[in-house]
């Protein structure tokens, strides 16, 4: 009887993980950064973003989903609408290496059993943890001290079409919340080095940057039966 029991147990499993239907591509947009440097406006992409992507659609209505993703962040005072950032001229780069798992939801069924093209908005959120350069203010320049990690929280609108029977294309803007409010260098925080006086902007608001572009991913696996 444990036999059998152990036995039903690992069918079940193999058939539930052959039973769903995969998901791996590549990401490739363009990002900005909101903070207390440079420009003030929400959607500014500028500097070229690029990943991976993996989903496991566990139903037609939700993924679970990962990616990797890297890119350069910029701020420039002499590109902000706020003449006093103007008349401040700072400027920085920093770059970005971030790793985001989550949920996707979509607004209608995405059903890839169906012969005819599919396509819905969707939103995702999840967690982020992401590798940034630390910064400070030095001399009327903002310079590098070292690298940290912090987490961050996706927010992502988005709407994915099927382009064949196993290819998606997608299309989103996303923000991330970041747990920090270092990485244009407005609030270095070292153990080893007293910064208090070098801080400046707004200290109590953390730093925001946004992401948009297309995702490409091809499917593969056993399509899933979603009957349950």
């Amino acid at each position: 009887m444990r036999r059998l029991v152990i036995l039903l147990v690992a069918f079940t499993l193999a058939q539930t993980l052959n039973a769903q239907l995969h998901e791996i591509g590549a990401y490739v947009g363009y990002s900005n950064f909101i903070g207390d440097v440079g420009s003030t406006q929400y959607i500014n992409p500028n500097h070229l973003a690029y990943g991976a992507i993996y989903k496991w659609n566990r139903s037609e209505r939700h993924s679970f989903r990962a990616s990797i993703t890297r890119t350069l962040l910029e701020g420039k005072d002499i590109k902000s609408d706020d003449p006093a950032r103007q008349l401040r001229g700072l400027e920085f780069t920093n770059t970005i290496t971030e790793l985001t798992v989550g949920i996707e939801f979509t607004f209608w069924e995405f059903n890839l059993h169906e012969i005819d093209p599919q396509g819905t908005p969707y939103l995702f959120t999840g967690i982020s943890y992401f590798n940034y350069d630390t910064l400070f203010l030095e001399n009327g320049r903002i310079v590098p001290y070292g690298d940290d990690n912090t987490f961050a929280i996706p927010m992502v609108l988005g709407y994915k079409t099927t382009i064949s029977n196993n290819f998606i294309l997608g299309l989103e803007l996303g923000a991330r919340y970041t747990f920090t409010d270092d990485i244009d260098g407005s609030n270095p925080v070292n153990d080893k080095a007293d910064f208090d006086a070098l801080k400046f902007g707004n200290i109590n608001s953390n730093d925001w940057y946004m992401f948009m572009g297309i995702t490409l991913t091809y499917t593969f696996g056993k399509k899933p039966c979603f009957c349950y």
